[in-house]
């Protein structure tokens, strides 16, 4: 079993790897090497529900961990940790409709959805490894 004092740090890497997938996918559609983009997007897809089951885990064991950070740093931490919630909650729906157009060669649509689908999924990993440096460190 996982000591779940290793997880958040875990989680962190896990998001670190999405975002660096999903920025290699980016890149390499914008190049219009499809075989490149999916496997990127696919390993991106790996690494949020890596992360998705082991966040899920660490809370179950471990509860919500409060903020300790005092002054100007706290509001910001909260306006940060506030977005990144409301919006990580769009991004399982997003990102599975946006999988299943491409899967099913709708890529049209597949791209009107990606063009939101991506920012905001990017958003949510960039600022989960913010908050945990905010958190832990």
């Amino acid at each position: 079993m996982i000591e779940p004092a290793v997880l958040p740090a875990l989680n962190a890497g896990l998001n670190t790897a999405a975002a660096c997938c999903l920025l290699g996918g980016y890149y390499w559609i914008r190049r219009r090497r499809v075989a490149i983009h999916k496997r990127f997007m696919v390993a991106a897809l790996g690494f949020s529900s890596l992360f998705l089951t082991s966040y899920l885990i660490y809370h179950f064991q471990v509860g919500s961990v409060a903020f300790t950070g005092t002054g100007w740093v706290r509001p910001v931490y909260y306006a940060i940790l506030l977005s990144h919630i409301v919006l990580a909650a769009t991004v399982l729906p997003l990102a599975a409709v946006t999988v299943y157009r491409a899967w099913h060669e709708r890529f049209e649509s597949h791209k009107r959805l990606a063009r939101w689908t991506l920012p905001i999924w990017l958003y949510v990993s960039v600022t989960g490894v913010i908050i945990y440096w905010m958190l832990y460190h």
